[in-house]
């Protein structure tokens, strides 16, 4: 089977992709710091707005506090200089010191409460803005630094404030830090449902893409055999290692397929392979072969190259098994065949052998095959070449392995292509249940006892001499004294 290279451009850009639509999300530009969201910026501006006019309303005009002068003046300096600070910062760490600003944050909050002598209005609405500015962008530790943060800022405006400890409830200081701090939770509440918008379309085009490479991956699992696309898609590369492994090889192909060929027309014999192959592949997979490559009209199955085998005796006699069901199958698309005005039959010829295989991939970095290489991979080939039309031949290391289930007749010696001593063969009749009354074969070794029967072979004229003879053993056997 032709192997193709596993290279997915497309799919690599992929993550890119949705980092730049998790930017956007955040609404972030190519002119600002990727990994700083400008919404930072613009929520601390609204807080120290907040603190500043608050500050602002709470002095007595036209008389000026030069302490609470100086904290609105830092409050806007602050603003600014955290915004064009972190602006400029090119390292992969300006996310890490935008979100320690928000100690920042924190810290002078609680300087303006120290200021506004803790009003209880302003005291609530701004404690409960750090509360939920910490837990919402960094959970437990992000709140426990901010609180901190805020306590530091109360403790460090003790220094040059002392505030009266009187919680009033004055209207104007209330109205100021009320607008606000109500600007700030519904600027952030629009913020978080255009997020969660945007977010809510890139989970469905996430699902739709989902969809789109799981239809890709299972057209593309159709091109590798199992091993490879398991490997693969479990990203385990390395397994497929060249190694050596004991394995079943079947070989099949339609007999005169190259004749018939010059004889249809293009569409009848396309149709015509493709049944013949699809038949064929669902008999493998019900015995659990893995096709390894197709060739033309003919097909090549493994047995023992996947976690389902069974050991080497059962695989060759699944194998073996999944011929004869072949066999089988041929005569009912015979019949369909000839119904379409193919008057001549076909018939597929199959040959199978059990050995120590090269098992791994091959080719170069851009173009790799995976297959199975090996003497005893050829000698299936042969074997298969070798076999009459509707013929199952088998070598002496498949037949010793299925002998005592699958009945088989012994076809003597044939020399093959590419062997320099003749190859001892069986041809495959059937599965010995299977057979009954009509069992011709018949083969049984123990201890002090070999039989060989195959009376297809015997001649007339030998018939009588061999009950003779087993007449006479069995009379002798049971007179045996124990």
């Amino acid at each position: 089977m032709p192997s193709t290279p596993l290279s997915t451009p497309k799919l690599a850009r992929e993550p890119g992709s949705a980092r730049s639509a998790t930017r956007k999300a955040e609404g972030t530009t190519t002119s600002q710091n990727p990994r700083v969201s400008p919404y930072q910026f613009y929520f601390r501006a609204l807080i120290c707005f907040a603190a500043a006019g608050t500050l602002a309303t709470k002095m007595n005009w036209p008389d000026i506090e030069p302490v609470s002068t100086v904290v609105i003046v830092l409050l806007l300096a602050y603003t600014y200089g955290s915004y064009a600070f972190t602006k400029r910062l090119k390292t992969d760490k300006a996310g890490v010191i935008a979100d320690r600003l928000t100690y920042g944050d924190a810290a002078l909050v609680g300087v303006v409460l120290n200021l506004i002598d803790f009003s209880l209005l302003p005291s609530i609405l701004f404690v409960t803005m750090v509360q939920f500015n910490a837990l919402l962008q960094g959970g437990v530790k992000k709140w426990a630094g901010d609180n901190l943060a805020l306590l530091a800022g109360v403790a460090a405006a003790l220094l040059v404030h002392s505030p009266s400890w009187v919680f009033t409830d004055n209207l104007e200081i209330s109205a100021a830090s009320l607008i606000g701090i109500t600007t700030y939770f519904c600027a952030y509440a629009l913020y978080t449902h255009g997020r969660v918008h945007k977010l809510n379309l890139r989970v469905e085009q996430l699902k739709s893409e989902q969809h789109l490479h799981k239809l890709r991956a299972y057209k593309l699992s159709r091109y590798l055999p199992p091993p490879v696309w398991n490997a693969i898609n479990e990203g385990r590369d390395r397994a497929l290692a060249t190694e050596r492994k004991r394995l079943t090889i079947f070989f099949a192909d339609i007999k005169g397929f190259s004749q018939m060929s010059e004889e249809l027309e293009a569409e009848t014999l396309t149709d015509l392979l493709n049944s013949f192959l699809t038949e064929m592949t669902k008999i493998s997979a019900q015995y659990g072969g893995i096709v390894n490559k197709f060739m033309g009209d003919g097909v090549m199955i493994v047995f023992g190259d996947n976690n389902n085998s069974q050991g080497v005796k059962a695989d060759a006699i699944r194998c073996v098994s999944m011929a004869i069901a072949m066999k089988k199958r041929m005569k009912v698309l015979q019949h369909d065949w000839f119904k379409k005005g193919i008057k001549k039959p076909l018939q597929i010829r199959m040959g199978i052998n059990t050995g120590y295989c090269t098992v791994g991939t091959f080719g170069t970095s851009d173009h790799l095959d995976y297959t199975v290489l090996g003497t005893h991979v050829n000698l299936a080939s042969r074997l298969e070449t070798a076999a009459e039309p509707g013929e199952i031949l088998i070598s002496y290391e498949t037949w010793s392995l299925i002998k005592d289930v699958v009945m088989c007749r012994d076809k003597g010696d044939i020399l093959v292509k590419g062997f320099s001593q003749p190859i001892q063969v069986h041809q495959v009749v059937d599965m010995r249940k299977d057979l009954g009354k009509n069992q011709s074969y018949y083969e049984l070794s123990t201890d002090g006892f070999s039989m060989h029967l195959d009376m297809e072979r015997i001649r007339n004229y030998d018939k009588d001499k061999v009950v003779r003879s087993l007449l006479q053993a069995a009379q002798q056997l049971k007179e045996k004294v124990i």
